[in-house]
């Protein structure tokens, strides 16, 4: 079978391949705890869930218009409107399975072929993956701890060239939990005007934040509404990750593009999940609010047990729920420990790796996992890394 080259060009999200490789070893008898995947272990909320069951039985079951239910979209406009300062309207909204789709559409229909497209390295894998595969030039913004692993914006502006196409954001960020400040998105905003650029801003885990931030959209800044895609979603505020539901807000011209993609791959999003992310979106907000609580417990938990092992330094993120321990005192490349830590200790994490080059020297650690396991895993990763 003939098989296109450009496939060679796509990549992976390596979460999925560990936590296939730690369902094999459980499937041997392996007691594994699962920090790797990013995904809450909630479950989601019972008036969400209830909210679909209804859908089902009202006929919820049937074709809807490629970019999203009507009364969903409005209510989607007004939720962000509210919360983020912005002034959306309905046709800018495009509902999707999930937030990928956002991520692959938007770049598919804004970046011809040698475009360039600045991303955050380490960042989540898949805006380098779809970049490629599309034949654009991936072009990585180093993210560093010393930063706080926010951009050096003077770093940024060497990046710009004339074929610079579009810039990625990511606030709070995955792996490392980073979040880019006001004044950050302003020098970013700037720099967007001045040259033109299309702003990717993946906001997903905007509403899990820690330590008194306020999270802000660069979709508010002066001149950036017109170029930017603010990409969401309701797997991660709502515990929501495998009822596949994301949306994007964007300029109604793009709305109509990706629209047409959505009808070109697959129609629409289910109508029944529609409903119940509206229910999500107007009904009571207490389990997400009791959600970040816990996480905020989590994260302290593990920033402190990490910082307590010989060989690991962790700085403390201020949203998402990951942590990006610094691992090179110990002597280890990261692949070899995120491997070593799963088959030896019980433990799956992520190499810095995953999330691009300038991974290496780290671990991630999602904390979407109880403080009773968080505890566990620290353990057996002390003990581990004794070891060696």
């Amino acid at each position: 079978m003939h098989i296109a080259q450009r496939m060679q060009r796509l990549g992976t999200e390596t979460a999925f391949l560990v936590l296939a490789k730690a369902k094999a070893l459980e499937a041997q008898g392996k007691h594994v705890v699962h920090l790797e995947i990013g995904e809450p272990d909630f479950d989601t909320p019972v008036n969400i869930k209830t909210a679909a069951k209804k859908a089902l039985d009202d006929g919820f079951t049937h074709y809807g218009p490629a970019p999203g239910l009507p009364d969903f979209r409005t209510a989607i406009a007004r939720h962000m409107n509210e919360r983020l300062g912005v002034s959306y309207s309905p046709n800018q909204v495009v509902v999707t399975p999930g937030g990928k789709p956002i991520m692959f559409f938007t770049i598919l229909a804004c970046v011809d072929e040698g475009d360039e497209v600045i991303y955050p390295n380490p960042g989540f894998p898949i805006y380098e993956s779809v970049i490629n595969f599309l034949g654009g030039k991936a072009v990585p913004l180093p993210l560093r701890e010393d930063r706080q692993f926010r951009f050096d914006i003077e770093e940024l502006k060497r990046l710009i060239t004339p074929r610079t196409r579009m810039l990625i954001i990511n606030s709070p960020q995955n792996p490392t939990g980073g979040i880019l400040t006001r004044d950050d998105l302003k020098q970013i905003a700037g720099l967007a005007v001045e040259h033109d650029l299309i702003v990717l801003s993946d906001e997903i885990y905007s509403r899990i934040v820690y330590d008194g931030f306020t999270h802000v959209s660069i979709a508010t800044m002066p001149g950036m509404a017109e170029r930017t895609v603010v990409l969401d979603g309701f797997s991660k505020t709502y515990a929501m990750t495998g009822w596949r539901l994301g949306f994007g807000l964007m300029p109604e011209e793009l709305a109509r593009l990706v629209a047409q993609l959505q009808i070109n791959s697959n129609s629409c999003t289910a109508s029944f999940t529609q409903m119940a992310g509206l229910e999500a979106l107007v009904g009571p907000q207490d389990e997400v609010t009791r959600m970040d609580a816990e996480f905020k417990r989590r994260r302290d938990v593990i920033v402190e047990g990490l910082n307590s092992i010989p060989g690991f330094r962790c700085h403390k993120p201020l949203g998402a729920f990951y942590v990006f321990p610094n691992i090179t005192a110990t002597g280890k490349s990261s692949k070899f420990l995120a491997d070593y830590l799963l088959d030896e200790a019980g433990v799956a994490c992520l190499s810095g790796t995953a999330f691009g080059a300038f991974g290496e020297g780290y671990l991630r650690f999602s904390y979407a996992n109880s403080v009773e396991n968080i505890l566990i895993a620290l353990d057996r990763v002390k003990k581990a890394v004794a070891m060696l």
